[in-house]
């Protein structure tokens, strides 16, 4: 028996929310991928995309083995290892008295956690050089998006290719961050929500394109659907 489980996981939404899907990968412990699955989701958003991939791996592997899990959400991680405890405090109400989002897979996700040994590692996306596991969570996630099918190891299918890490995404953290200050500024403002002048990334890890629309998070600029995740 491996002494330990290593493993990424990502969802996708083409649209967000529009076609989405779920993925995971599972390796040994040199890192070698053993196994994976995808599955489709119809329309969703990319949080509820990235919760349900984190829950269908959970599901998947033996809860009595430690875990490495590695995400390229920070949404979906902080959500479950940061906010998790005070939701539950408040009711699940976030701290600003709002009930929180997509309560019925964090609570799924939680009972998942008991008892078993999990630990996270946050792994930027699209990144040259980039976690191999993450970046082939991440193709598998966006391909059963566009198919609406389900993939995997159980359904014979291959290994995905993981998409080249495009240029604008594989600068530097600190560039990104400064990306994401520029691609901010001085747009026109639409009741609350702005067109983003140069691409950036939201805090829940996700990129946006320049033009796309963003709005002001607790975090910074980001995807207007991220607006209401706490800090």
């Amino acid at each position: 028996m491996n002494e330990c489980i290593i493993a990424a996981c990502d969802g996708a939404s083409k649209g967000n929310p529009g076609p989405a899907a779920w993925a995971w990968v599972v390796a040994d412990v040199q890192g070698t991928p053993q196994r994976w699955e995808a599955g489709p989701l119809g329309a969703a958003t990319n949080n509820v995309a990235e919760l349900t991939a984190l829950q269908s791996l959970l599901e998947a592997t033996d809860p009595a083995v430690e875990t490495e899990v590695r995400m390229d959400s920070q949404y979906a991680m902080n959500a479950v290892t940061k906010w998790l405890p005070g939701w539950k405090r408040n009711g699940w109400k976030t701290s600003a008295g709002k009930p929180v989002a997509n309560q019925e897979l964090v609570v799924r996700i939680d009972e998942l956690l008991s008892g078993r040994t999990v630990r996270f590692v946050y792994v930027p996306a699209h990144q040259v050089d980039g976690d191999p596991l993450n970046a082939l969570a991440d193709q598998a996630a966006s391909e059963a998006a566009v198919t609406q099918q389900a993939a995997g190891t159980a359904h014979g299918s291959p290994l995905p290719k993981p998409a080249p890490a495009r240029a604008s995404e594989s600068r530097s953290s600190s560039a990104a961050a400064k990306r994401k200050t520029a691609g901010a500024a001085r747009p026109a403002r639409t009741g609350g929500i702005i067109r983003a002048k140069f691409a950036g990334r939201c805090h829940c890890g996700k990129p946006y394109a320049a033009k796309d629309m963003i709005a002001k998070n607790p975090n910074g600029w980001g995807h207007p659907e991220c607006r209401s995740a706490p800090a």
